[in-house]
Parts: structure tokens; sequence; C-alpha cells
């Protein structure tokens, strides 16, 4: 006799025809709550494209740092190759250290920190003009020493500080961020004070840093397309006719054709492109420079790779900083979230834009800006900031949905309704919207 249970007629019939319609269009659903009731996220291996990139960045800065400044150390009274590199590989093993922690984190926690750490940045930007705190290099003020601890520069801790603050008050705005009094004019006043206190250093390359990076990301939130190039026109002539100094307009004069004072100042761009013509296609070798060009581990270290490994050298560094862009927008596209989907953009646009124009200062594309290449020239400041950006991003790319997939733990705020206009929405169905 069989005394098993009878199967239900349902259950018969889903054994005999397969999956029904509802069963599959709720397959790929992302789990809302565990067994204990606890809300669970979906959360899936990080980008490890983002991850390799910067990570052979670091290591094509690291030895080429060593090959442009091991000669200069020699030189000098200590005689030692490794003072300059020595530091950048702990820096690098900071920044590391830093990038793991923060691809760890929930990065909607950056929302409760948002508004303080931004203040810290205004903060800090302030103290720079302070003499007995201050350190001046080159006849700027960029950088700041408090006490025992190692120099700091702290417009590239206001560059991550202001990506997180806009990426948050743009979230919570919505709607409101395409009007000229609830969107333009807040924008403009919570730029302004990070924008300025850099001007004023002054550091007009780290500025257009700072004001490229939040222009896409106002136009990514949604911005007014009228009040968003007015804005961006009027900065640029107020630049130009009140805020420029003397050795700037010089800098932009000489870079229409650099050969003039060739040994004044067009000495850099013009020994940048001596480096890269003698490069050629393959170059000289790894530390068989036969051109010297001043700040060669820093500013002009992309000279520097052009002249010891050629045309194919350069390109990969470019191609490096390109997937590195289309990563970002990737990540970006499949956020979770606005907040998510802004703060992937800002730190993706901060990053591939400070190295583009840099890349542009050394062929002579652009004006002489003095901003350094990220992950590759020397700096500690930089290299740490750049990294615990990076894992944000990787942060977020943890979270990522495919298109046209469900994900039951994004936010409202990311459909096209309210005025993400640039963002994707998340097209969740009805029956997502009213689930128990």
């Amino acid at each position: 006799m069989n005394l098993a249970p009878p199967i239900p007629r349902l259950e018969r019939l889903r054994r005999d025809t397969g999956p029904q319609p509802d069963e599959r269009s709720t397959a790929n659903r992302t789990p809302v709550k565990s067994r204990a009731g606890a809300l669970r996220r979906e959360r899936h291996q990080a980008d490890y494209v983002i991850l390799v990139v910067v990570v052979a960045l670091t290591a094509i800065g690291i030895l080429m740092v060593y090959s442009s400044s091991a000669l200069r150390g020699y030189l000098s009274q200590d005689a030692d190759t490794f003072a300059t590199v020595g530091p950048q590989i702990q820096w690098a093993l900071l920044g590391i250290a830093a990038m793991l922690i923060m691809m760890r984190i929930d990065y909607r926690y950056l929302r409760l920190a948002s508004v303080g750490f931004y203040v810290v940045a205004v903060v800090l930007l302030a103290l720079v003009f302070v003499p007995q705190l201050n350190i001046v290099v080159g006849g700027s003020a960029r950088w700041l020493k408090l006490g025992p601890l190692p120099a700091i520069h702290p417009a590239e801790i206001a560059k991550l500080a202001l990506v997180i603050y806009l990426a948050h008050w743009f979230a919570k705005r919505g709607t409101r961020i395409h009007g000229f009094w609830s969107g333009t004019v807040p924008f403009l006043i919570i730029v302004a004070p990070i924008a300025a206190l850099v001007f004023k250093e002054p550091d007009l390359g780290t500025t257009m840093v700072i004001g490229l990076t939040a222009i896409t990301m106002f136009f990514v939130a949604g911005a007014n397309i009228v009040h968003l190039a007015v804005m961006a026109g009027g900065a640029l002539l107020t630049m130009i006719v009140v805020g420029l100094r003397g050795y700037q307009m010089d800098r932009i004069r000489v870079w229409q054709n650099p050969w003039l004072d060739r040994l004044g100042e067009g000495f850099h761009t013009v020994q940048g492109l001596l480096a890269l013509g003698i490069g050629g296609l393959l170059g000289t070798g790894l530390g068989e420079s036969r051109v010297f060009v001043p700040n060669a581990f820093n500013d002009f270290i992309f000279a520097e790779v052009g002249q010891e490994f050629g045309m194919i050298g350069a390109l990969v560094v470019i191609t490096l900083f390109l997937l590195l862009a289309y990563s970002g927008v990737r990540v970006a596209l499949g956020a979770p979230d606005t907040f998510g989907a802004l703060l992937a953009a800002g730190i993706t646009a901060w990053l591939c834009l400070q190295a583009f124009i840099n890349i542009g200062v050394v062929v002579a594309l652009l004006p002489i800006t003095g901003i350094t290449l990220p992950f590759i020239s020397a700096g500690g400041s930089s290299l740490i900031i750049s990294f615990a950006a990076v894992g944000i991003l990787l942060s977020i790319s943890r979270e990522t949905v495919e298109k046209g997939t469900w994900n039951d733990n994004a936010t409202a705020d990311r459909s096209r309704r309210n005025g993400r206009t640039h963002l994707p929405g998340t097209r969740r169905s009805a029956l997502a919207q009213r689930r128990p």
C-alpha cells in the first residue's frame, strides 16, 4: 500500500507543465529578507577590472618614480636612490589598505558622514593660509603641516569630500535640482567655498578638476542645461578676468608657442615634447632617459613614460585610464540607488578628468596646471585619497544590478519620474511594488 501523502493538484500541474509565467517572472528576484527577517541586500564580487587597472597604474607609477628620481637621489648628500620611491611604496601600501577597507564598507554609511567630512575639508583648506601651519612650494601654499603628522595636501581631501556631499545632496534634493533657486543657487553655494579656497592658494589645476567634476555630477543629477551653461561660462570668465595672476597669464600666453621662450616659461613644455619625441615607438629603455624633464616624477611623469617606453607605453597608460572611465560609468549605470550612481559618476569623473588634464598638459594641448597624474605621480596624499575613492567605487560595484533584472532593494529615487533623466530607472514591475 502506498502511504505517501497525495500530491496537491497545483503541484502536479507544476511538475507536468514546468514553471508558470508568474514563477518565471519572479525567478531573478532578489530575496528581500533572510529567515531571521532582517533586510539582506544583493551583493556579489567587486568589479575586478577597476581593481586590476588601479594596481597596474600604481605599479607603473612606482617604476617610473624610481627611474626618474634614482639619479637625483644618488647625487644628493645622502646618496639614497630610494629617497623618493621608498615613501611612494609605503604610501601605495597604505592606499591599498584604505581601498580594501572602503570596499568592504557599505557606501551608504558615507551619507551620514558627508556633512561633517565637507566641513572638515573646508577647515583644512582655510588652515593652509595660516603661516605657521602651511608649507609654501613654488610660491603656492598648498601643503599643511599639523604637529608631528606628515604634511598633507588638503585639496585632495576636499575633492573626495565634495564628491560625497554632492552625491548625498543631489539624491536628497530630487526633482528640485532642475530649479534655479532650489537647485542651481544652492549648488553654487556648496561648491564655491572649496573652489575659491583652492584657487586662492593658488592652484588653478586643482580648481579646474574640482569645478569640472562638480559640473559633471550636476549634469548627471538632472541640472537645467541653460543654467549649467551660463554658470560654467560665468565661472570661466570670472577666473580669467579677476582671478588669474601674472605668471598664470604668462603660462597661457607661452602655451600658444612654447618655443618662443624655451628656456623660460616654455621650458617644461618643450622638454616634455622633446622627451616624447625621442622616445619614438618603443622608447629608450627603462632608466635610459636622454632628455632632462623637470618634475619628471611628478607633474611631467607622463613625458618620462613616453621617453622610456615610447608611444606603446604611453598608449598603455591612456588605455588603462579609458578602462577605468568605462568601468566607472558602468558601475554608475548599474548602481542600486541614486546616491550610489552619483557617487560612482563623481569619483570616475574626478580621477579620469584629472588624468587627461595632466596628459593634455604634457602634450601641449593645455597650459601648465601643476596637477599630478593619479596613481602614477609621486605624492602620498593624492595616492591614498585616490585609493580610498576607488575603494568606494568598488563597494558600489558589489551591488550593481544588470539591466532588465529586478532589485527589490533599489530605492524609489532612482526612477525617471523623479527627474533623474540621466540615470536609468529600476523598471520594477507593479508586482514588485506590491510585495508584502
